[in-house]
C-alpha cells in the first residue's frame, strides 16, 4: 500500500463516525411564522375643559346694577368613539380648523325679586342651566359658530346664539379674540325673565307679555394664556344692547337699563378621560 493509498484511508476511517457512526442527527434550525400583528380598536377618548372664576354682570337681565358672582363652564374638545371615529381637534388650545360641532352650556343664577327694589312683587325666577350644542367653522385668524340651547329650571324655553371672531396670537400661548354677538330667544324665555304678569303688575310696572325674537346684540373681547399643557388662565369683557320685547319691557325701560356690561376672569383646566 503506497503512502498515498493510507492517507486516504485513514480519512476515510476518521470520517465514518461522524458521517454514519454518531448516533446524534444534526436538525436544520426551525422556521418560526410569525403572524401579523393584530391592530387593536382604538380606545374612546372624551377631551374637555373646565372653568372656574369670578364674573361682574347685571343684578338680572335689564339691571342698571352690576354684582360678582363665581362662574363655571364646560368646553368640550375631542371625542373618540369606540369605532375610531373622531369629532373635534386632540389639542385643546390651538383647535383644528374647518367645520366642527361642539357643546354649549350657559348657568343663569336665580332672580329674587324681594333682593330688588325694581323688583319687588315681580315673580321669582328659579337657577336655569341651559343645555344644547353647535356647529362652527375655525381659521387661524377667524371663527363663527352658531349655538341652540334649551333650558331646565327658571325657564324651560330655547335660546340661539351666533358668534363670530377675529382671533390674534401675539405668541404661542396667548391668544385674543373679538366679534359680534346674537341672541335669540322664544316666547317662554323672553317673557320668563321681560314679561310682566297681572300678579307682577305694579305701579310703573304694567301687564307686559313678551315675545320671542332678537333679545340682545353686542360685542365680545377674550383673552386666553396658556401655562402648560392642561392649566390656562381666561379672562372676557362682553358688551350687549337689549332688543325688541326684552328692550321694551318695563322692567327694563322704566327702571332698567337696556346696554349690558360683564366682565370675567378666571382659570381653565383640560381634563382627559380614556385613552
Amino acid at each position: 500500500m503506497t503512502l498515498r493509498c493510507a492517507a486516504l484511508a485513514l480519512f476515510c476511517l476518521g470520517a465514518t463516525p461522524v458521517l454514519a457512526g454518531d448516533p446524534t442527527i444534526v436538525q436544520p434550525e426551525p422556521v418560526v411564522m410569525t403572524p401579523a400583528p393584530v391592530a387593536l380598536a382604538p380606545r374612546p377618548v372624551l377631551l374637555f375643559s373646565l372653568s372656574g372664576g369670578v364674573t361682574s354682570t347685571p343684578e338680572y337681565f335689564g339691571s342698571d346694577d352690576v354684582n360678582a358672582a363665581p362662574y363655571l363652564g364646560v368646553k368640550f374638545h375631542f371625542l373618540r368613539l369606540p369605532n375610531g371615529r373622531e369629532v373635534g381637534s386632540p389639542d385643546p388650545w390651538q383647535g383644528s380648523e374647518g367645520f366642527g360641532i361642539h357643546g354649549s352650556a350657559r348657568y343663569i343664577g336665580e332672580r329674587d325679586s324681594s333682593d330688588y327694589s325694581a323688583l319687588r312683587g315681580a315673580d321669582d325666577v328659579d337657577a336655569t342651566l341651559e343645555l344644547g350644542g353647535g356647529i362652527g367653522y375655525t381659521l387661524r385668524n377667524f371663527d363663527v359658530f352658531a349655538d341652540v340651547r334649551r333650558g331646565f329650571g327658571g325657564h324651560e324655553g330655547w335660546v340661539a346664539e351666533l358668534g363670530a371672531d377675529y382671533i390674534l396670537r401675539p405668541t404661542d400661548r396667548l391668544r385674543l379674540k373679538m366679534g359680534p354677538r346674537l341672541l335669540w330667544g322664544d316666547e317662554e324665555y323672553t317673557d320668563t325673565y321681560f314679561g310682566v304678569n297681572a300678579a307682577s303688575v305694579a305701579p310703573g310696572r304694567p301687564l307686559y307679555e313678551a315675545d320671542g325674537g332678537l333679545v340682545s346684540a353686542g360685542l365680545e373681547f377674550g383673552a386666553r394664556y396658556q401655562l402648560s399643557d392642561v392649566w390656562g388662565l381666561e379672562g372676557a369683557v362682553t358688551y350687549d344692547v337689549l332688543q325688541n320685547d326684552a328692550a321694551d319691557s318695563p322692567l327694563v325701560d322704566g327702571s332698567g337699563e337696556k346696554d349690558q356690561w360683564g366682565i370675567r376672569l378666571g382659570v381653565t383646566r383640560v381634563f382627559q378621560i380614556g385613552g
